[in-house]
């Protein structure tokens, strides 16, 4: 993943493979939109160029480590830590997905793919890999290492290995005890969820979330981090 935010040499047009595919991805993510093909041919070089103009960057169709910082810089912001200031655990997994949030991330490139979803997934991507798991386990992370605590439960991109984790940790509640930071499963049976993300505000019968891989119909197949209000249906919740 750190392959991702690090330019290993400049590229400009003519060059092949290497992270021209990773720039491809960075440009269309910054709304420059081009094809992800690994040839940095003459629409990838315009498309550098206008970045470099639009973020007055010399205009050199170039991507050095100027113009490459500056494409990766969202990714750059979400990784910034967050100081504790004597908030509780649950506080800062809210501020950290809120920090992801204001800078947008989703998928580029197909489903389950692009830059933030390797960051999610530890490297990986493609169609196996919905990363809804993924970002909460994200997030809970930084806010521990913030807080300088171990991870409540075990992280893993499994709704189902989440919520056995919490059943064994004694976390495992209903929707009259989740809190903000809390993690929400969406329940398929009694022993199966499809879809979770972080609690952000509680109300008597509805709450709102931050959550990744979710769409307008508030699946696990979608492409993007947004937030969203949702019934406590089906809903079954791990404490933070």
């Amino acid at each position: 993943m750190m392959n991702d935010l690090n330019l290993e040499t400049p590229l400009k047009k003519g060059a092949k493979h290497g992270q021209v595919k990773l720039v491809q991805e960075w440009l269309s993510l910054q709304n420059e939109h081009v094809a992800i093909d690994d040839d940095f041919g003459p629409a990838t070089d315009a498309a550098v160029k206008d970045f470099q103009k639009c973020s007055a960057l010399p205009v050199t169709g170039v991507v050095d480590t100027n113009t490459f910082e500056r494409l990766v810089s969202p990714m750059r912001a979400t990784l910034a830590p967050i100081p504790a200031h004597d908030r509780s655990l649950g506080e800062l997994v809210v501020a950290y997905a809120q920090q992801h949030l204001a800078q947008h991330p989703r998928e580029i490139g197909g489903q389950n793919r692009g830059p933030w979803v390797r960051l999610y997934m530890h490297g990986n991507e493609g169609q196996a890999w919905a990363w809804c798991a993924g970002f909460a386990c994200f997030c809970l992370k930084q806010a521990c290492d913030s807080l300088q605590v171990e991870m409540p439960i075990e992280a893993s991109f499994s709704c189902d290995s989440l919520a056995h984790s919490a059943k064994n940790k004694r976390i495992f509640v209903g929707h009259e005890s989740a809190r903000p930071g809390s993690l929400f499963l969406v329940r398929n049976t009694p022993t199966d969820w499809t879809h979770t993300g972080i609690v952000v505000r509680v109300d008597a019968e509805t709450f709102r979330t931050i959550e990744g891989n979710t769409n307008d119909d508030g699946n696990r197949e979608g492409y993007e981090v947004c937030a969203r209000t949702r019934g406590y249906g089906k809903m079954d919740f791990i404490l933070i």
